[in-house]
């Protein structure tokens, strides 16, 4: 299967604010970034098409003509919870060392952690594939589109920060076994 991920355009949020599943507006450049985006889908076919449900993405869906995309929140990015609208340095909890010492498997106050998120995008592409489909559209999040190329096999959980797609990026993977 060909799984095809693309990332919402830029969202209308301060740099270093964690906004994970908030769902937040869209930057005024929305047009500018989403008619790149239809060109690079230009002419391909897919056998089905989803979108994370927040409206970055489903928004993002519909202006390059899938109205009818299938709304999974497999897709959403990361949960942080308590965290949520908050930067980095404006959080409080005490569990926020934690965190930083062991990203993969602590949870963010009220959300969830970078390998239960990575479960769920794993669960999204086991269910494509099963259904047999051999191309697949998905509209989502930079977090989720990692989890994918970790997946994969295309990048590590070693530095997997270094390679967050850009928004209204275009990824591409080929997956031909179940994960």
């Amino acid at each position: 299967m060909v799984l095809y991920l693309v990332r919402h355009t830029t969202p209308d949020v301060p740099k270093g604010v964690c906004y994970g599943q908030t769902d937040v507006t869209l930057a005024s450049t929305f047009e500018l970034e989403a008619e790149l985006v239809r060109a690079r889908l230009n002419g391909l076919h897919f056998d089905r098409v989803f979108t994370s449900p927040l409206s970055r993405c489903s928004r993002l869906a519909e202006f390059c003509g899938f109205d009818d995309a299938i709304p999974d929140p497999l897709l959403m990015e990361m949960d942080f919870g308590e965290w949520e609208m908050k930067r980095y340095t404006e959080i409080t909890d005490s569990r926020l060392e934690d965190y930083f010492r062991d990203w993969q498997h602590v949870e963010a106050t009220g959300g969830e952690s970078f390998m239960q998120h990575n479960n769920r995008i794993r669960d999204f592409i086991n269910s494509r594939l099963a259904e047999g489909n051999r191309s697949v559209l998905a509209f989502t999040h930079g977090g989720s589109i990692l989890h994918a190329m970790i997946l994969t096999g295309l990048i590590t959980t070693e530095s997997p920060f270094d390679h967050v797609p850009q928004f209204g990026s275009l990824t591409r993977l080929c997956v031909d076994h179940p994960l």
